[in-house]
């Protein structure tokens, strides 16, 4: 059976996780909003040990950009995705989840890609780099199926990982009857899935998830997608309906 699990907060992760059902588990290091490199964690060890049994991944903190012509962001953006992924390698994480970025107003996209390529040529990183696809932005490096196209062309051979997240793919309007095969065609790997309802409609570009008891999302697109994708699912929705979304899912998995 795939690994179903959770977004929770990070005091005591996997307790929280197991007690919704979930032998999968994604939490933030720092605050997500900040430029922080990720302390030392007392639970170290025990999370080592537990990810025996529960899938352990890391979402990186949202400030980082690394397809940014702007060298004030995109420097530093490197700098703090190096850190967190020894961090997330420190406590045996299966992966860093890590938002595409976008580029500038006027700039050209393929500035945005090349960078994402000199990130891999520059740097080997101890965990796999999952690169989510985003809701909206026109400038975003990982929204339409040709932007990720020619995403992965710049960076497939390092062995980059896709995060599908399908309230995102939702908005930026992509079938998800489709999606999973169309990125695969692209990428020949879906590593982990985001499976988040919507509280908005189709082609919304809007980012904002709902568990499946309140979403505009169909759960059963949902579900198909996890399903067909092989590959660990994390709801990322409110906690008050986690545990719920966590029961969906595996029912329609059975």
């Amino acid at each position: 059976m795939q690994p179903i699990g959770a977004h929770v907060a990070d005091d005591d992760p996997i307790a929280r996780t197991t007690a919704i059902g979930g032998d999968a588990v994604q939490f933030f290091l720092t605050d997500p909003q900040a430029w922080l490199a990720p302390p030392v964690r007392d639970d170290a060890a025990q999370l080592v040990a537990a990810g025996e049994s529960t899938r352990i991944f890391i979402h990186a903190p949202y400030r980082i950009n690394v397809a940014t012509t702007n060298n004030r962001i995109r420097v530093p953006s490197r700098k703090l995705l190096s850190q967190h992924a020894a961090a997330a390698a420190a406590i045996g994480a299966n992966g860093l989840i890590v938002h595409g970025g976008h580029v500038g107003d006027g700039d050209d996209a393929a500035k945005g890609f090349e960078n994402w390529r000199k990130l891999f040529e520059r740097e080997s990183f101890p965990v796999p780099i999952l690169i989510e696809n985003t809701a909206g932005g026109e400038n975003a490096m990982a929204r339409s199926l040709e932007a990720i196209k020619q995403l992965w062309d710049a960076v497939g051979e390092f062995g980059a990982g896709l995060c599908l997240d399908t309230c995102h793919a939702h908005a930026a309007g992509l079938p998800l009857e489709n999606v999973v095969d169309e990125l695969m065609a692209i990428t020949g790997r879906i590593d982990l899935v985001h499976a988040n309802g919507s509280r908005d409609e189709f082609g919304s570009a809007r980012d904002r998830h709902a568990n499946f008891s309140e979403s505009l999302l169909d759960p059963a697109l949902v579900v198909a997608v996890v399903k067909g994708s092989g590959a660990p699912a994390i709801v990322e929705t409110h906690p008050d309906g986690q545990a719920d979304d966590i029961a969906v899912i595996r029912a329609g998995l059975a």
